[in-house]
């Protein structure tokens, strides 16, 4: 370590708590905006992290501050040593939770309760069959629609992930927040944001005042109800008044939440990423594997971290392609 500080906390005062832990770059589904449609560039497999070398680095990163941690991927669940992946890290003072698109999860109910992870967040971008084939390319709805009910029977807390693009699943929004009254789940509203591939244009993207147009104008306003965000959290929550879950809009775009930004991502060949939107990537993996101390890089990477966006601080920069093609395709980061 460089100095006595912080290594977590940045140049602006933001101390990351949070660390996310892409486990690998696969998926057994080829959404359109997280995997370009000629597909993604795999790292060899022996540049991706074993679980030995998961657990020596989040051991770290727990060392300095880190109380949460989320395992995404790809499609975490195929990763074939995942029940171990999630025996070691439990075995860490952290929340642990997960991302998944729940094609396979039903098979691993009894190994994430075995181990502590009740929060699980479900990518899901229709509730119309033939649209999640669409955007998905595969075969899946009712296996994903059932899991989703599954999950809420057996106890863990759900958040639906939707990423709304203007034109094909914004004529959804109010059949979403339907999907919450009889089931105690949130569902986020996602604006799609730029990465490399995804084809990504101001035109596509659903505002967050968009979809709150859309909800004023589906219910009366004494029945939406504002909830208290959480410390540090990217959406901003609402509530049906009688629904038994709730809803969401995660405004990366339109709103970002850089401000109380306590993320940092980890890819699953060994970079950190010290913001989704940023291309600069800082190699934690070579480092391990030759026994020396990630420590300091750690420390450069959050101290190199901007302020809002990856510099991308205004929407005309956002909308400059050479500024996030640079960056990884979504299933590359890690969701």
């Amino acid at each position: 370590m460089t100095n006595n500080k912080n290594i977590l906390q940045d140049s602006h005062g933001r101390d990351h708590a949070y660390l996310r832990i892409s486990l690998i770059e696969r998926c057994n589904l080829r959404c359109t905006y997280c995997m370009p449609e000629e597909g993604v560039k795999l790292s060899p497999k022996s540049h991706l992290m074993t679980y030995e070398e998961i657990y020596d680095i989040a051991k770290t990163f727990v060392s300095h501050g880190v109380t949460k941690i989320r395992l995404t991927g790809g499609e975490p669940l195929i990763r074939k040593d995942i029940p171990v992946i999630l025996e070691k890290l439990s075995t860490l003072p952290v929340e642990l939770s997960i991302t998944s698109n729940a094609v396979i999860i039903d098979k691993f109910i009894d190994v994430l309760k075995a181990n502590g992870v009740n929060k699980i967040n479900v990518s899901l971008d229709s509730l119309d069959a033939t649209k999640f084939k669409h955007i998905t390319r595969r075969h899946e709805f009712k296996k994903v629609y059932d899991n989703i009910l599954l999950l809420v029977q057996e106890g863990f807390t759900v958040k639906v992930n939707a990423v709304l693009m203007k034109g094909f699943n914004d004529n959804e929004i109010i059949d979403f927040i339907n999907f919450t009254k009889d089931l105690p789940i949130s569902v986020r509203f996602i604006e799609f944001m730029p990465f490399d591939g995804n084809k990504w244009d101001m035109s596509k993207m659903v505002s967050y005042a968009e979809v709150m147009t859309y909800v004023n104008n589906a219910f009366a306003e004494s029945s939406i109800e504002r909830l208290q965000d959480a410390p540090n959290d990217t959406s901003k929550n609402y509530k049906i008044k009688g629904f038994k879950g709730s809803f969401a809009v995660i405004s990366s775009v339109t709103n970002p939440f850089c401000d109380s930004c306590n993320r940092l991502r980890l890819t699953a060949n060994g970079q950190l990423k010290n913001c989704l939107f940023s291309s600069g990537e800082s190699d934690l993996l070579t480092t391990l594997r030759a026994g020396k101390s990630i420590e300091p890089i750690i420390q450069k990477a959050v101290q190199a971290k901007f302020k809002v966006r990856g510099g991308m601080d205004t929407l005309k920069k956002l909308q400059e392609p050479k500024l996030h093609t640079n960056n990884r395709s979504m299933i590359t980061i890690g969701g």
